[in-house]
């Protein structure tokens, strides 16, 4: 299978985003330390990495280079730094809604890469799949960060 540059840049941002994911999950967890919503976070960040493996897989089996890093751009970049902040409020309600901004723009991405036509049917059905599980987890997040609130 090879993959076009313009489908090759649709996987990449996916990967970035996988990457703010997984960092931003961890950062989480770390501070919330031993608990059972931190074990929660740390399976999330430890899907992130592995859906940005074999994203990373899809793009390097053709001439294009994979992204290996986390994203500049603005929106998500910012939602998972915004993280720090509520961290330091030490706030789990906080830290939960800034988890939940990020799974939005990680929704957001993967909506835009499905309704890319350049990618080749098995990349696309990654793509389904993954989002699957992020759609799923932003809405956990969401219902944490809810039930939190009146906690």
């Amino acid at each position: 299978m090879t993959v076009s540059t313009e489908a090759a840049k649709t996987l990449n941002n996916l990967i970035e985003t996988c990457i703010d994911g997984q960092n931003g999950f961890k950062t989480a967890a770390d501070a919330l330390q031993s608990t059972e919503l931190a074990n929660e976070l740390r399976n999330y960040s430890e899907q992130r990495r592995q859906f940005a493996v074999r994203l990373q897989d899809l793009v390097g089996v053709s001439d294009e280079k994979p992204a290996t890093h986390g994203s500049a751009s603005a929106a998500l970049h910012r939602g998972w730094m915004n993280l720090r902040t509520a961290i330091g409020s030490n706030d789990r309600h906080a830290i939960l809604a800034e988890c939940e901004r990020g799974e939005d723009s990680a929704v957001e991405a993967y909506r835009d890469a499905i309704s890319d036509d350049s990618l080749p049917p098995v990349a696309r059905e990654l793509v389904q799949s993954q989002f699957g599980a992020v759609k799923s987890t932003h809405d956990r997040i969401k219902a944490l960060r809810d039930s939190s609130q009146s906690a």
